[in-house]
C-alpha cells in the first residue's frame, strides 16, 4: 500500500490508523490532517504518523484518501482538496454517514474511484462492523486496498447497492446504541428489584459480551441460540412471552426503519444545502 492520507483525525480515523499499524502498516506511509493541535500531537506521539494542519499538505502524493470528517463539513473539505485529487487521482474512501458518492464527486469536481463505507464505534476497539460500497471506477486491487484499511477495525462486508448503506447505518451504524439501551434497561430492572447497581451493571454487560461471542463463535443463528436457552414453561420463556406481548419485534423494526429514513433525510438535506 502506498501513501494513505486521513482527512480528519477523530476517533474513527484513530481507530483505523491504530488497527493498520497493528497489522503491519508502516507509520511513515500514513499522513493525517486535523485542525486540533492536541490531537495531532497524540497521533504523532502514539503512532509515529506524519501530521498536518493543512489538508492539501496531507493529501500530497497520496494514493488513498480517507475522508473522516463530519458529514456537514465534507462539502467544504472536498472543495479544498480539489487540486490534490485532480493531480493524483487517489482512491477516495469516505466514512461520512449519509453522504452519497455522487455528492463527493461533485464536490471534488472529479470522476474518481470512490468507496463509501459505514463503520461503527466498536471499531475503536478493533471489533467494528463495516459495510462498503464501491462505484464503477474502483478496480479490483483498489477494492482490496479499501477492505484492507477497514479490516483493521473489524468485520467488513460489501453491499451491491449504495442505497443499502442506509439500512446498514440503521442496523450496525446506530446498532451499538440499541444494545447499550437494552443493557441499560436490564441493569435498571435488576437494580429496581434489589441487586446493587455495580452487580447489575457487571452481570448485564458480561451477559451481552457472552451472548455476542456465542453468536460469532458458534456459527449458529440468533433464533437457534435463543431456542436452545429457552426451556418450555421456564423463566426465559416467561420473559420472552412478555417481550412478545409488548410487540418487541415490531418495536425494533420501527426503530430501524426510523433510523434508515432519518439517514435518507440527512442526505437530502445536505444535497439541498450544497
Amino acid at each position: 500500500m502506498n501513501r494513505i492520507a486521513f482527512i480528519g483525525g477523530g476517533n474513527m480515523a484513530t481507530a483505523l490508523i491504530a488497527g493498520m499499524i497493528r497489522h503491519g502498516a508502516q507509520p511513515g506511509g500514513i499522513a493525517v490532517a486535523e485542525p486540533r493541535a492536541e490531537s495531532l500531537q497524540e497521533l504523532s506521539r502514539e503512532y509515529g504518523v506524519a501530521t498536518y494542519t493543512d489538508n492539501l499538505d496531507a493529501a500530497e502524493g497520496a494514493s488513498i484518501l480517507v475522508l473522516a470528517v463530519k458529514p456537514q463539513m465534507l462539502a467544504e473539505v472536498c472543495r479544498g482538496l480539489r487540486p490534490a485529487v485532480q493531480k493524483y487521482r487517489p482512491l477516495v474512501i469516505s466514512i461520512a454517514a449519509g453522504i452519497r458518492i455522487h455528492q463527493i464527486e461533485r464536490w471534488l469536481d472529479a470522476a474518481l474511484p470512490v468507496v463509501r463505507c459505514m463503520p461503527n464505534t466498536p471499531a475503536m476497539i478493533g471489533a467494528g462492523a463495516t459495510a462498503l460500497f464501491a462505484n464503477g471506477r474502483v478496480s479490483a486491487p483498489q477494492r482490496a486496498e479499501a477492505q484492507h484499511v477497514l479490516n483493521a477495525a473489524g468485520l467488513t462486508v460489501w453491499v451491491p447497492d449504495e442505497d443499502q448503506l442506509d439500512i446498514v447505518t440503521a442496523l450496525s451504524g446506530s446498532g451499538p446504541a440499541y444494545f447499550f439501551l437494552l443493557v441499560e434497561a436490564l441493569e435498571n430492572a435488576a437494580f429496581s428489584q434489589g441487586l446493587s447497581r455495580e452487580t447489575a451493571r457487571a452481570l448485564a454487560a458480561q451477559t451481552a459480551l457472552g451472548a455476542g461471542r456465542m453468536l460469532i463463535e458458534s456459527g449458529e443463528s440468533a433464533a437457534t441460540l435463543r431456542a436452545r436457552v429457552t426451556s418450555p414453561n421456564g423463566t426465559t420463556q416467561a420473559a420472552l412471552d412478555s417481550f412478545r406481548a409488548d410487540h418487541f419485534p415490531t418495536i425494533v423494526a420501527r426503530a430501524v426503519d426510523a433510523a434508515r429514513r432519518r439517514g435518507v433525510e440527512l442526505s437530502e438535506d445536505m444535497e439541498s444545502r450544497t
